[in-house]
């Protein structure tokens, strides 16, 4: 069953509500994506009858395997994409957004290739800090020593 976009991206805003703060509730979900407490309320019910989220006693919104599993994809692949654009000169505002919708439509064998190039030819993998470069100890290269 194909899940849709606007799942993925509760999901995934679950994930880095949860990275960041320890535990999300639904208030939080709403703060963060600029949504109504009643929208949120109704996608959380959805979330959780389809097996994505448990909710706690206290409110708080957990993921299943299920949901996890989707929601790493998604934020995964929302990491590489805007650090990608970044890398090519795309303000980080509009790379946040694009990345945002190109996560959701990109195949998994195009999402594959790129993480392998990334990471072969610009050190760019979604769990870093910075790109890496090579590093030389001299001003000088190889070929005039």
């Amino acid at each position: 069953m194909k899940i849709l976009e606007s799942a993925e991206n509760y999901l995934e805003t679950i994930l880095m509500l949860q990275e960041a703060n320890g535990y999300v509730r639904s208030i939080d979900v709403a703060n963060k994506l600029n949504f109504s407490k009643p929208s949120v309320s109704v996608a959380m019910k959805n979330l959780r009858e389809n097996g994505y989220i448990t909710v706690e006693n206290e409110g708080h919104l957990v993921l299943t395997d299920k949901g996890r599993e989707i929601a790493e994809k998604m934020y995964e692949r929302h990491k590489l994409l805007s650090r990608w654009l970044i890398f090519m000169g795309v303000s980080e505002e509009t790379a946040m957004e694009d990345a945002c919708r190109m996560e959701h439509v990109i195949s998994v064998e195009t999402f594959d290739a790129m993480k392998k190039h990334f990471a072969l030819f610009h050190g760019i993998l979604p769990e870093s800090e910075e790109p890496e470069r090579p590093e030389s100890d001299s001003g000088e290269s190889d070929h005039t020593r």
